[in-house]
């Protein structure tokens, strides 16, 4: 779910329409048996190639890339810190990056809590929803290599009425994870899930659950909110004592949270709740 705070941090700092080469070093650590978008040594491709690869394939080496070519002078380890910096402005203080990708380092770790606040972040922006969206996409051809396609594998956006978008993960720490975000009569909800492959329903299962659930609620229900970035730091508040004292024994800890779409609002609402 990393991929998702790299998004946060440096989709507003990088051109879409920006060409840039693959070096050795943006693979060179790479599992060939992870999830990839299929870059090559050498090969040119846009920012926006990179983000839909990154988005709709859950590219690892998408993610070096950019974390590379955002990282500046400071390479790779500069977008690391650039994402580190972007959780402690959205309040994400559970979290902490080592790796772009996302895949299991020493001291990486987040919550379900603060994938919501990062969520609410990068489903705010037009290009990042439009993405998500995106069904198919093609990756250019490069020396060598023929074009071909990638395609979305969130599967609830053609399965579940109004969803945004969504984003599966797994590593051998976090296990299964997602973030979705569906919106019905201009109320969003986000919901997001970690451990999930423990969850009854599985985690698109458990998605879906909360996500009708939190549409059935009152508009004005709410059991917490979500902080504001510019809040005083003594304000900053857990949804409920509980999501921290529950989530041990907990299958799967969940979040799910609405907020309006007027334009500058700065009221925030959400529920939670735990699953044992």
């Amino acid at each position: 779910m990393q991929k998702l705070l790299l998004v946060a941090a440096l989709m507003p700092r990088l051109d879409p329409k920006q060409i840039v080469e693959v070096k050795r070093e943006d693979l060179a650590d790479l599992d060939p048996a992870s999830s990839l978008m299929g870059v090559v040594e050498g090969g040119r491709y846009s920012i926006e190639n990179l983000w839909l690869g990154l988005l709709l394939r859950s590219g690892n080496d998408a993610a070096n890339v950019l974390a590379r070519v955002g990282g500046g002078d400071r390479g790779r380890q500069g977008g690391v810190d650039k994402m580190n910096d972007e959780a402690r402005r959205l309040r994400a203080n559970q979290s902490h990056a080592v790796t772009p990708s996302g895949l299991d380092g020493p001291g990486q770790y987040t919550s379900a809590y603060d994938l919501a606040q990062i969520a609410r972040a990068t489903f705010a922006r037009e290009d990042f929803r439009r993405y998500m969206q995106t069904r198919v996409a093609t990756v250019p051809a490069q020396p060598g290599k023929p074009a071909f396609e990638i395609v979305n594998d969130n599967t609830l956006l053609d399965r579940y009425p109004g969803m945004l978008g969504g984003k599966t993960g797994f590593t051998s720490l976090a296990r299964q994870t997602y973030v979705g975000v569906a919106e019905r009569d201009g109320r969003r909800l986000a919901v997001t899930l970690l451990g999930a492959e423990t969850a009854p329903l599985g985690s698109l299962g458990e998605a879906i659950a909360l996500l009708d659930w939190g549409f059935a609620l009152p508009r004005d229900t709410s059991a917490g909110r979500l902080v504001e970035p510019e809040e005083k730091k003594s304000s900053a508040m857990l949804l409920l004592s509980g999501l921290v004292l529950g989530a041990a024994g907990a299958l799967a800890l969940t979040v799910a949270a609405h907020w309006r779409r007027r334009i500058g609002a700065r009221r925030e609402s959400a529920t939670s709740r735990t699953f044992r």
